[in-house]
């Protein structure tokens, strides 16, 4: 696959393995939450969130997680787990006399500086997008000498 324009080899294999990382976290969290749904669902009512929450929250994990791997509207994916972030680290890791929520509320505040990184800069040649990109440019070149016959 050709890399994106202005983008050397390292950089698009440090953008891949920069998703991939990025993305784990999310797409791994889904899919435990989805097959615990119950036990989560439970834990989850004990902090006030609903479980329609919980359902939105798996749906984003996995869609916007798995965006980000594979580099499909990876841009997209990142801003909507930048904010899904931002707001867990303000809504549930605020007690900072207990070290945990203290270090989950900063782990929360790096990853959302990630996906907005991402958010900013793309998921790099080697994607989904760019592939569909250049398999349509490829297309639309083939079909115009074809017509030319």
């Amino acid at each position: 696959m050709d890399k994106a324009p202005g983008i050397s080899t390292l950089e698009n294999v440090v953008l891949l393995a920069s998703r991939l990382l990025l993305a784990w976290i999310f797409v791994h969290e889904g899919a435990f939450l989805a097959t615990n749904f119950t036990a989560a669902s439970a834990s989850m009512a004990k902090t006030g969130v609903p479980a329609l929450a919980l359902v939105a929250t798996i749906g984003l994990q996995l869609v916007a997680g798995m965006a980000i791997a594979v580099g499909w509207h990876a841009r997209l994916g990142a801003a909507a787990l930048g904010l899904f972030c931002l707001a867990t680290a303000i809504l549930f890791h605020t007690n900072f006399a207990n070290r945990n929520e203290l270090l989950h509320f900063e782990k929360d505040l790096a990853i959302a500086g990630g996906m907005f990184v991402l958010m900013l800069r793309g998921a790099g040649g080697y994607s989904v997008q760019v592939y569909a990109r250049q398999r349509e440019e490829h297309d639309s070149r083939w079909l115009w000498r074809f017509r030319a016959f």
